[in-house]
């Protein structure tokens, strides 16, 4: 007798969010089942990768990322360049420390005229990402929302405490909302309904659930996005149906099993990109739709995983 392979039904879909300029744009979501079972349903176009830029070097990433980015590390401009020419990165994830009243403190028209020159230099989509400072993201945000105009970005992290500003920022100058919940399938929906309370639309939203890496929690944060996966394509729920985008990279760095030397533990390069990539596929198995990784290497290794489940 024939087999019939069963068929899981659901009854929601993520929403597209394509961010960047004509021509030069990349899509998040779009599927509408769960992740890489295509004989369910339709999978996402693909999953991008966005490369971590800093807007001022930074004092102590491993020995192999420096091997990465040693020489770009002063120029932002020239780091989000080799990202994007030498790395192949899907987008630029240019993240404003030196913002940070304990990193540099520097102003919002600072940041801001970095986010301009990168902009200017590159071609591929670009996330502007604060220094996860509540106060002080929200001005240096608005900042560079203005001088991105027409470039349409996704600017984040916007959070309880400082999302109006962020979001009225965005929607000024027609750009998407990156929205950091704290682990919670209930605290992530809620900054979705306030958000579009405000009048974004929920077509211009993408979530970061908060996540964690191998070792240090990445089971919890796989069921917080395992659960609002489930939510949106089984139960229909609009108000978590936007897509999901993991910070992975500063993740697997916090990681000492990532970087420190010890032969015990074998080689430490091969630890490190194995590391974040581990981290970076056993989240995407619960439903993310784009990463912000660190490591090229980690990103080669995480590509060429997707390419082959996609496959199946």
């Amino acid at each position: 007798m024939p087999f019939a392979i069963p068929k899981e039904t659901y009854n929601g879909k993520i929403n597209t969010v394509t961010i960047g300029k004509a021509g030069n744009t990349v899509s998040l979501g779009g599927g509408d089942t769960y992740p890489f079972l295509a004989f369910d349903g339709q999978l996402q176009a693909g999953i991008p990768i966005a490369l971590e830029v800093w807007d001022s070097a930074p004092l102590d990433w491993s020995p192999m990322l420096n091997e990465a980015y040693n020489d770009v590390y002063a120029d932002p401009v020239k780091w989000a360049l080799a990202c994007q020419d030498k790395y192949n990165a899907d987008m630029i994830a240019l993240r404003l420390m030196s913002t940070h009243p304990d990193q540099g403190d520097k102003s919002p028209e600072a940041a801001a005229q970095v986010v301009k020159q990168v902009l200017e230099a590159i071609r591929v989509p670009l996330i502007i990402l604060g220094c996860n400072h509540i106060e002080k993201d929200a001005e240096v945000l608005k900042a560079c929302a203005e001088v991105a105009s027409g470039y349409n970005c996704l600017i984040g992290k916007a959070q309880e405490k400082n999302y109006k500003t962020i979001a009225a920022a965005a929607m000024a100058y027609g750009h998407y909302v990156l929205a950091l919940s704290n682990l919670d399938i209930n605290l992530a929906k809620q900054l979705n309904i306030l958000l579009t309370q405000m009048g974004v639309k929920e077509e211009k939203i993408v979530m970061d659930t908060m996540s964690s890496s191998l070792g240090y929690g990445l089971e919890y944060s796989y069921s917080v996005m395992e659960r609002v996966r489930m939510a949106a394509l089984k139960q229909n729920d609009n108000m978590v149906q936007m897509p999901i985008i993991s910070d992975v990279g500063i993740e697997a760095s916090k990681a000492k099993e990532s970087k420190v030397d010890e032969p015990a533990w074998g080689d430490t390069r091969a630890r490190g990109i194995l590391w974040e990539a581990t981290t970076a596929v056993g989240l995407l198995m619960s439903g993310l739709d784009a990463l912000i990784m660190r490591n090229p290497a980690a990103m080669e290794q995480v590509r060429k995983t997707v390419a082959d489940l996609r496959e199946q």
